[in-house]
């Protein structure tokens, strides 16, 4: 029977369970979320959630280094509500399966973060020669590093061995 490698003995891991616990817990559902909320930043009332200071954080983001948070085209709240839908609910399970080295999260790993290296590509390429460029183009890039260079780990480390939690 297939014994689950300790996360202990899987240092690497920790790195990835800290991209999933930083997705889950401010981009998916605070910085995403806000986009969502809040339909025109330029003339909106506070809700209830996020609070009022992670709202002022995104904006001013927006403002000064990335306008495609502050236009918010259609195109980018489709990535955004698939953040909140889709990689959200994943981040929680991939927490999980990552923690206690579960194997079944493999094929859903690879799906989620093709998609996630998707959507980033076409943000970036947008920043970099769309209508709405950055406007500090290196630190935007920088910025968006973390979910460009991710999904090619995690898909890598998931499709080079089909039980990657077990001996």
């Amino acid at each position: 029977m297939p014994k689950s490698i300790p996360l202990k003995e899987r240092p690497i891991d920790y790195i990835y369970l800290a991209f999933f616990f930083v997705n889950l817990f401010f981009i998916t559902y605070i910085v995403d979320l806000e986009q969502i909320v809040i339909k025109d930043p330029s003339n909106f009332d506070y809700p209830f959630w996020p609070l009022p200071f992670f709202i002022d954080m995104v904006h001013w983001w927006g403002t000064t280094f990335d306008p495609l948070q502050w236009f918010r085209p259609v195109w980018w709240q489709a990535t955004i509500w698939l953040d909140v839908l889709i990689f959200g609910p994943f981040y929680a399970f991939a927490i999980y399966a990552f923690i206690k080295g579960k194997d079944w999260i493999r094929i859903p790993t690879i799906i989620t973060m093709s998609i996630l290296f998707t959507n980033v590509t076409i943000i970036c390429s947008e920043e970099i020669w769309g209508p709405t460029p950055a406007l500090n183009l290196p630190l935007v890039l920088l910025a968006n590093a973390p979910w460009f260079l991710f999904p090619i780990f995690l898909v890598w480390k998931m499709w080079k061995n089909s039980n990657p939690f077990t001996k």
